[in-house]
């Protein structure tokens, strides 16, 4: 014999399925609210410990080099001279070493790395009159204090603000939900790469 349910019944039940999608609604609006309130607060936080501006290296009164730092990046910025077709231009990215020149000429940089890169993932691009040069840390949180070796080394003060901020970066990208950017640390500040038992995996 076929069960039929009555017109109550079913109401009841047509009911309890329309307040289970509308809490399913709320329940999304509300995930969707907070996700968009979290995206951008990590916006503004990276704003803010991004790099205010580039270290310059400068030999025999001529600019060599612009860059900047972050948690897992180099960046170099090379001026670019004029008249010379952009594909004459080359850069070579090694682990430990690069070198940048324009073709059938001596080489406008030959140096070791400060540190080792992945190579797979650093690459250089020509920005209208410009070299960038995107370098990704082998080791993520390490403080550079120039981009190769015996060239443009920042003193310790400004090495120290470096690690600094990039301790902070640490900070905000591990704990999202807070705002690191005006903590202060009193002393020595600790290596980004190392403190508390390093980087976490997966960050």
């Amino acid at each position: 014999m076929m069960a039929f349910c009555s017109p109550i019944t079913r109401g009841n039940q047509f009911s309890s399925l329309q307040k289970k999608a509308k809490r399913a609604r709320r329940s999304q609006r509300k995930f969707e609210r907070v996700s968009s309130q979290s995206q951008h607060l990590r916006t503004v936080m990276a704003e803010k410990l991004a790099p205010e501006k580039r270290h310059v290296f400068v030999h025999n009164d001529q600019k060599v080099f612009e860059w900047d730092q972050t948690l897992e990046e180099v960046n170099i910025y090379i001026s670019l001279p004029p008249n010379v077709h952009p594909k004459q231009f080359y850069c070579k990215i090694q682990s430990k070493h690069i070198e940048v020149g324009i073709k059938g000429n001596p080489p406008y940089l030959n140096h070791d790395l400060t540190s080792p890169v992945k190579t797979d993932s650093s690459f250089w691009t020509l920005e209208d009159d410009t070299m960038h040069v995107f370098l990704q840390k082998r080791d993520k949180g390490q403080t550079w204090s120039s981009p190769v070796v015996g060239q443009g080394q920042l003193d310790p003060y400004t090495s120290d603000l470096e690690q600094k901020r990039l301790m902070l970066q640490r900070f905000q990208e591990e704990n999202p939900g807070f705002d690191f950017s005006q903590a202060q640390f009193s002393g020595n500040c600790p290596d980004p790469r190392t403190f508390m038992g390093g980087i976490r995996s997966g960050q």
